[in-house]
């Protein structure tokens, strides 16, 4: 009984035993960690949400049942002791501890208050002064609102800000079937409406996801730990190491080959600072089984049948860096 325990436990976590495969979904998405990426035709339904991560989880008690009401400051109110009547009071207070009678402060106040509302008048008029010759300082643009540079083919709205952008299925594979079908890179053009693209993903992005896909999958193959750091954010390349650690004391190895990515889009691109992120999702086949390390026996998987997966991965890249894995989501 001890043994098929074991033996069941050991086929749970191996059934999905690639990079990412049964262990959840885990990284970081900058701002957006605990946001779910917008659905695409790669990854219709929502993400799984982000299990763990190095970013903390602010939002996670908000709107909760049961959840203590934030502390909410209360606006402030005037009333007969507070404020501007409060103000009022102690100074015909005053005015009758002078000798001059209640309305005899009042009168001193008065002219106080003149000689503010002067001020006020004067700082006014600078202010409204300094507007005016501004405005006549500032070139005029000319072309329609919402539209920049100019190039072959058209304009090209500028970069930047939260603007909706078409995007299709990605360059090389990414975009799946239509990879062969359509006929190369040329056809990879954004075809959707509902992606948000702040950065401008390109051919080369593309081809970059892609990339990494592999290339990932094969360092896992091989535990090759520099490799997994240099294409992965050190808090990823962080997990992936657990998990070969884990292998390696279960004394198992995840062997992985035979990575073909099927279908890909883009589900959105941002940009934070000088860091700028994209996540894609990607349904991809792949040869996945779990030998054991002494012998090289297979333990788990049909090395002769590929499975299909489909997951969300987020790339990250500083100041124009090359593109690192920060988060994969199953979908």
């Amino acid at each position: 009984m001890v043994a098929l325990a074991a033996a069941l436990v050991l086929a749970g976590s191996a059934a999905e035993a690639r990079v990412g495969g049964g262990r959840g979904s885990f990284g970081s998405r900058g701002s957006r960690t605990y946001t779910p990426p917008p659905a695409t035709r790669t990854a219709p339904d929502a993400a799984a949400p982000i299990q763990r991560s190095q970013i903390p989880n602010q939002g996670q008690n908000l709107n909760r049942p049961g959840a203590p009401a934030p502390n909410v400051a209360q606006p402030r109110r005037f009333g007969f002791g507070t404020g501007l009547m409060a103000g009022l009071f102690g100074a015909g207070l005053l005015g009758m501890l002078m000798g001059n009678g209640f309305f005899g402060g009042l009168a001193g106040l008065a002219s106080v208050f003149g000689l503010l509302l002067q001020i006020g008048l004067i700082v006014l008029l600078i202010s409204f002064a300094m507007k005016w010759f501004r405005r006549r300082q500032e070139p005029s643009y000319a072309g329609p609102q919402g539209y920049g540079r100019t190039m072959a083919g058209g304009s090209v709205p500028p970069t930047g800000g939260d603007r909706p952008m078409s995007a299709g299925p990605m360059a090389g594979g990414l975009g799946g079937a239509l990879g062969g079908a359509l006929g190369g890179m040329n056809q990879y053009r954004r075809r959707r409406t509902d992606v948000r693209d702040e950065i401008g993903i390109g051919e080369q992005d593309y081809a970059a996801f892609e990339r990494s896909l592999v290339e990932m999958q094969d360092a896992y193959s091989r535990s090759d730990i520099e490799k997994i750091w240099d294409l992965a954010t050190p808090e990823m390349a962080g997990y992936i190491q657990e998990e070969l650690n884990d292998y390696a004391s279960r004394g198992v190895v995840n062997k992985v080959s035979g990575v073909s990515l099927l279908q890909g889009d883009l589900s959105e691109a941002w940009r934070e600072g000088t860091a700028e992120y994209a996540t894609v999702a990607m349904r991809f086949s792949v040869v996945d089984v779990l030998t054991d390390k002494a012998t090289g026996r297979v333990v788990e998987g049909d090395p002769s049948t590929p499975q299909e997966a489909r997951e969300v991965w987020t790339f990250r890249r500083d100041q124009g860096g090359p593109w690192k894995i920060s988060a994969i989501q199953q979908a």
